[in-house]
Formats: C-alpha cells, sequence, structure tokens
C-alpha cells in the first residue's frame, strides 16, 4: 500500500518561512518552491514595488510516494492540492475568512479521497489529549485514538503509560489512514492500526505460528499482539477463552496475564473485517489423541485402587458419557458399547471427563475404553467395552466425531 507523506503543512497559518520579498528591489527572487505558486509575469508586477519584508503564510506540500509503483496519489487528493496551490497564487497575501474557509473545504474533500482511495497518510503528531494524538492533516487536525495505535509502541516499553507513550510520539510523522472525514460535524479521525493491516497482513496466514505477547485479557478471550521477523508488535489477534486450553477454561485470566509471552497458532484471518483468531492450545497435543495413544496395561492393578467388579446396573455412566455413547452407536461398525466395570482413583488430577483406549489386542471383536473424571475428592475409573469391526485407529476417528457432535 503507497504511503504518501505530507512534509509541510498547506495552507497553515503557522508556517512562515517561506520569502516572497526581501527588503529592496534589487535583492528581490523567488525561492526554488516559488513558481508552483506564482508565476513570473506577477511577480515581475509587483517585484518593484518592494519597499520591506513580506513572507506567505503558505508552504508547498512536498508530496512523496512509495509502496506499488503503478499506485498514483488520490485523484480528488492531487487536485485539491492543486486548488490550494493555485488559490494561494492569486491570494498570497489574502488571509480573509473566507480564503482559509476555501482551504479548509479542499482539504476536507482531500481527506475523503484517502478514504475512498485506502491510500496511507503520513501524519506529523502535533499533540495529545486525553483520548488520543492530535494530527496535520494540512489546513486541518484531526484525531488518532489511543484505540487506534499500533501496538507496536506499548510493546517497546511496557512500562510507560499512554500518555508517556503520546508525549514521545509527538514531533514525529506516524503512518495512518484516514477512517473518517465528516466536514459538516469536524471529524477528522485515523487509524495507524488500519495502516499498519495494509503494511503487515500479507505476512500472516492460517497455520502460521508466531512468538506474541498478551495484551488485553476480557472474559471472551485475550487479545494477543503478534511479533514479526522485525522484533516489532505490528498486529493483534484474539485468543477465544475455548482456545486457550484443552482444559476447561472458567476465568482466562487464571492463565494468562497482561505481558505474557506466549506461542500462538494462527487458525484464521478475515482479510475483509481484518480479524485475526489465534490458538494456544492448538500448539499442545490434543489431550484426547495422547490418552488414546497411550498404553493402558492389561494388569489392572497397575490402575492405583485398580478396577473392581460390580454390579453393572447400579453403575452410574459418568457425566456425559452417556451422550457419547449414543454417538458412538450412530457411527458404521460399531456394534455396541456398555460400561464393564469402575474403580476409584485417589488423586485428582481433572474434574473433565477423559477417555483412554487401550491398546491391548482386542478380544471377539472388543476393545477397552477408559472413562475418568474427577468427583469430590476421587478420580472415578470407569472400564468401557467397545465391540467393533474397526481397527485402532478406526476408532479414534469414530471417537472423535462423536465428541466434535457432543453439545
Amino acid at each position: 500500500m503507497p504511503i504518501i507523506s505530507s512534509t509541510t503543512t498547506l495552507g497553515s497559518v503557522s508556517g512562515l518561512n517561506s520569502l516572497l520579498f526581501t527588503s529592496d528591489a534589487s535583492s528581490c527572487h523567488t525561492p526554488s518552491s516559488f513558481p508552483s505558486l506564482l508565476n513570473y509575469s506577477n511577480f515581475s508586477r509587483h517585484s518593484h514595488k518592494c519597499k520591506k519584508k513580506f513572507y506567505s503564510p503558505f508552504q508547498t506540500p512536498k508530496v512523496s510516494l512509495s509502496g506499488n509503483p503503478k499506485t498514483e496519489q488520490p485523484a480528488s487528493a492531487s487536485a485539491s492540492a492543486s486548488a490550494n496551490a493555485n488559490a494561494d497564487a492569486t491570494q498570497l497575501l489574502d488571509d480573509s475568512p473566507e480564503s482559509v474557509l476555501r482551504r479548509r473545504s479542499a482539504d476536507w474533500k482531500t481527506a475523503t479521497a484517502y478514504i475512498d482511495s485506502g491510500f496511507i497518510y503520513k501524519g506529523r503528531i502535533e499533540g495529545s489529549n486525553g483520548g488520543g494524538l492530535l494530527v496535520r492533516f494540512y489546513s486541518l487536525v484531526g484525531f488518532l485514538p489511543f484505540s487506534q495505535l499500533s501496538p507496536s509502541h506499548s510493546c517497546e516499553d511496557p512500562s510507560k503509560t499512554i500518555h508517556e507513550i503520546a508525549k514521545g510520539l509527538t514531533g514525529s510523522d506516524i503512518s495512518m489512514k484516514v477512517i473518517q472525514a465528516d466536514e459538516e460535524n469536524k471529524k477528522l479521525i485515523f487509524s495507524e492500526k488500519e495502516a499498519v493491516w495494509s503494511q503487515f497482513s500479507e505476512q500472516v496466514n492460517v497455520g502460521d505460528i508466531f512468538e506474541a505477547r498478551v495484551g488485553s485479557v476480557e472474559d471472551y478471550g485475550a487479545f494477543i499482539h503478534l511479533r514479526f521477523p522485525d522484533g516489532l508488535y505490528h498486529l493483534t489477534g484474539l485468543v477465544h477463552v475455548s482456545e486457550v486450553s484443552w482444559d476447561l477454561v472458567q476465568d482466562v485470566r487464571d492463565i494468562l496475564s497482561e505481558g505474557d509471552e506466549v506461542r500462538v497458532k494462527v487458525i484464521s484471518v478475515d482479510r475483509e473485517k481484518t480479524r485475526i483468531t489465534l490458538s494456544i492450545k492448538q500448539l499442545e497435543e490434543d489431550p484426547l489423541l495422547e490418552t488414546l495413544d497411550k498404553v493402558i496395561p492389561q494388569d489392572i492393578s497397575a490402575v492405583p485402587d485398580s478396577l473392581s467388579n460390580s454390579n453393572i446396573s447400579d453403575i452410574e455412566p459418568l457425566p456425559g458419557l452417556e451422550t457419547i455413547f449414543e454417538e458412538l452407536l450412530r457411527e458404521d461398525g460399531i456394534d455396541d458399547v456398555r460400561i464393564s466395570r469402575q474403580g476409584f482413583e485417589k488423586r485428582v488430577v481433572s474434574q473433565d471427563l477423559q477417555l483412554w483406549l487401550s491398546n491391548a489386542p482386542p478380544t471377539n471383536q472388543k476393545f477397552t475404553l477408559l472413562a475418568r473424571a474427577g468427583r469430590q475428592a476421587s478420580f472415578i475409573v470407569q472400564e468401557i467395552h467397545l465391540t467393533t469391526s474397526l481397527d485402532q485407529d478406526g476408532i479414534k476417528r469414530a471417537l472423535q466425531r462423536a465428541l466434535e457432535r457432543v453439545p
């Protein structure tokens, strides 16, 4: 995306450094940039009248382009700048309210052209207030809310407050996009986030893994700042609460805190809505897959407190297990699923339901599953017999499909 930078201010009454006339006629001259504002025929008519110094309240904007060489400055923006220059040429010494209004009106049209074209504007930060930064845009002053700043500023020195960051940015030039230009209500709003999205989002693809830093943490997830090869944190994505851990997460703040360094995987990129969805848990093996691959010893005494025989009719399936059984029976190749025994462990690893598949060879087409879950101060283990024509890998895939259908 091309960048347009305005290194000077068009129509700014604060700039008085473009010399028009000197104190005597013999030394009258035009600066190198002057012909763009005043032709020599007009200049000659005035030069003999020079008696004292006059300075132009206007400067010619310097516009530079970078990025796609095929992209040019928005036509409306060029026309507006040209209109300002022509107006200045005919009214160099006219600083009347009407002239100022014309220039400002032209600059509002320029701002709208930036929105329509999607061009990036490089603006000078002139100051700040309680909510954001003040940005010079030709004869106008716009607003860059703190919420629209790139995360690179806060990540550079996390100890700084937002107002300390704002103070440090005053006087610097920042690439940004115009996101609102409302002349009637005098609202000119910029976004640095939109600009860095244009510059860096193409470097983000599904499956990419990033070193990252946790930003704000909300009830529904955490915003994560992605670190790019240049060492800066340019873009931010969201890790939903469901993608933080394979375990049930009641409160994201129990796991993540602002400033934490994490690794994340990109699981979706919505370029139209400028959204990146991330996952932390997908960088770890799914516990279901881990437990399915573990060898459950045939010597049941190896299981603490062992599995004991009991009246099957008295065994109450662990919460959620009956629904899983129903879904498994919908799978082709699975003929019967039932609990055969139950046991207890004194330790409690997790309150969540876990399923383990024994690697022992099946007997009469029966595979063994172990369902485990915490209940109060103990860990219940239920042995399940699965009658099926599927092999072990087929059972794993069937079990995964069944679990995906469980609410």
